[in-house]
């Protein structure tokens, strides 16, 4: 248990010297446990077979990894150990024992225990681990263990994932870049200058440096999708009711007028497909009773791969206007889409974008900062700028001005319905399919500049299905400086700060992802439409 009389920087002492004495325990038995591996296994791989030759976690799809260990080429005991070495976080023990528990049914019993068997996974510390904290970057909620599994992780572990580490996110989880006081800042592997985003941020610099094969997180306003969008990697924000969220703690627990939502990152859209299908199979709604049953549709898969595409491209969200990268990229993948056959329409968002984001904004603040203010009084840390500034942001509103919120919120989903229904083709008279859209209105900036997560939050008050997907990255060759540019006018004052940020020189090589919008509910389809992008752009 905590010591509620700590100081709180001695709370944060012990915890990161717990995560310290894991790492080096794993450190110096790793050489010992490779040995009494060797001797143990039955493979005898062969010279273009050797573990000297082939890096397995440079394996980005799942299907592969479940392959693999199924012919003998590699266990799931040996494959943990090798993701062991690029992790810092403490599930080590446990994730040995599951992996070689994985590898004695294997050997009894000739097949996979499901479709992720030996999987090697991170959660976001949101994630109830029987055992562990879920601190979601309070230093309160240290030394607080859960006391079972979340639903999701229960069922990952059923279907074969290993399960080996947590990873960071933002004091509070509201926020777009990754720091509280318990585990300090996380930095873009790249740059440590910038930000890999969040508040799923820790998932994405973890998955860019091959320190798993897949990560959970959760998004409440864009936090699986921007540091996707940062890290250059896939990640998919499902509508509300379609993955278990049970078990999973969050700032505002309770509240449902935006609801934060479970999916999963990867540096795969393949395996951004199977994980998601996977559980989906397992009929997470007899689990979790806020998930629909609704079994996974291979038909709509399929069929959005099999025809012509009608697609309404945003390029711009009507309150802060891209950096060009973002607009080229965009553009190219719009291009190579329409060269295909698919069909382009324009998507003028005109008021609706703005009045979705001050609803959300509104709800963000509605309890006037007091489930983010009790968990602070329990650790006593300092507050990061941004918590500061959302907590002291507005006052509570009543229970009937939270019903008036909530009837604009509804009419505003209608509204935008309305829209996506009469967005037809003007040559089949076919409605939109989906949307294709910027994640972010910039690629990674430096750490406290994230300021618009506009371009995703509306998808969650709306609550409908989005997919960022890797599609190009900034070039300071292809790219033009910003005293090439015409001078700018800026719409307002988030615009004005947006712009200011673009450095095509600092942010070379930074990436760039879009995002794929379908309506609710609509995964199989969004992962479908991804499937005929990812080719395309890879053609």
């Amino acid at each position: 248990m905590a010591d509620t009389e700590a100081n709180w920087e001695e709370i944060v002492r012990r915890k990161r010297q717990i995560r310290a004495d894991a790492i080096q325990e794993h450190s110096q038995h790793e050489s010992k446990a490779s040995r009494e591996h060797a001797v143990e296994t039955p493979f005898s791989p062969t010279s273009t077979q050797a573990e000297s030759e082939r890096d397995f976690t440079d394996i980005d799809h799942v299907e592969e990894i479940t392959a693999a260990i199924q012919s003998g080429e590699v266990t799931a005991a040996r494959l943990c150990r090798a993701y062991i070495k690029r992790l810092t976080e403490i599930l080590f023990d446990e994730a040995l024992n599951a992996a070689e528990e994985l590898d004695s049914y294997f050997r009894q019993h000739g097949t996979l225990v499901g479709p992720l068997h030996g999987v090697p996974m991170t959660l976001k510390d949101q994630f109830d681990v029987r055992g562990y904290d879920s601190t979601i970057g309070y230093v309160g909620r240290a030394f607080k263990p859960a006391g079972e599994d979340a639903v999701l992780v229960a069922m990952l572990k059923k279907l074969g994932a290993v399960v080996i580490a947590k990873t960071n996110l933002p004091q509070s989880i509201m926020w777009c870049e990754t720091e509280n006081p318990l585990w300090g800042l996380t930095t873009h592997p790249e740059n440590p200058d910038f930000t890999p985003g969040g508040s799923t941020g820790g998932e994405s610099a973890l998955l860019y440096m091959h320190g798993s094969v897949v990560g959970w997180g959760t998004d409440i306003g864009g936090s699986i999708r921007i540091p996707t969008h940062m890290m250059g990697l896939y990640g998919l924000k499902p509508s509300s009711t379609r993955l278990p969220y049970h078990g999973v703690p969050v700032s505002t627990d309770g509240q449902e007028h935006v609801p934060s939502v479970v999916g999963p990152l990867s540096r795969s859209l393949q395996s951004l497909t199977a994980v998601t299908k996977a559980v989906i199979d397992t009929s997470p709604w007899k689990l979790d009773p806020r998930c629909c049953p609704l079994p996974w549709r291979t038909d709509v898969f399929m069929e959005v791969q099999s025809r012509p595409l009608v697609i309404g491209l945003m390029e711009d969200d009507g309150v802060v206007r891209v950096h060009p990268p973002i607009a080229r990229v965009l553009k190219a993948v719009a291009a190579r889409l329409q060269e295909a056959g698919h069909e382009i329409i324009p998507w003028h968002p005109g008021n609706h974008h703005r009045e979705c984001i001050d609803i959300v904004d509104a709800y963000y603040t509605a309890d006037g900062g007091e489930d983010i203010r009790r968990d602070m009084l329990v650790g006593g840390e300092p507050y990061i700028p941004h918590v500061a500034g959302l907590v002291n942001k507005a006052p509570a509103v009543s229970v009937y001005e939270y019903w008036q919120l909530n009837k604009r919120k509804f009419a505003a989903q209608k509204r935008y319905l309305d829209k996506w229904n009469a967005a037809v083709s003007p040559k089949t008279g076919r409605t939109v399919d989906v949307l294709l859209t910027p994640v972010m209105p910039h690629s990674a900036v430096k750490h406290r500049e994230c300021k618009w997560p506009g371009y995703t939050k509306v998808w969650n008050l709306l609550d409908y299905t989005a997919l960022s997907l890797a599609a190009g990255a900034v070039s300071k060759e292809l790219d033009p400086s910003m005293d090439s540019l015409s001078p700018y006018e800026a719409r307002n004052d988030i615009d004005k700060w947006n712009w200011s940020l673009y450095n095509p020189e600092a942010m070379d090589g930074m990436k760039v992802n879009v995002q794929i919008v379908g309506r609710k509910l609509e995964e199989e389809k969004v992962l479908g439409v991804a499937a005929v992008v990812e080719k395309l752009m890879n053609t």
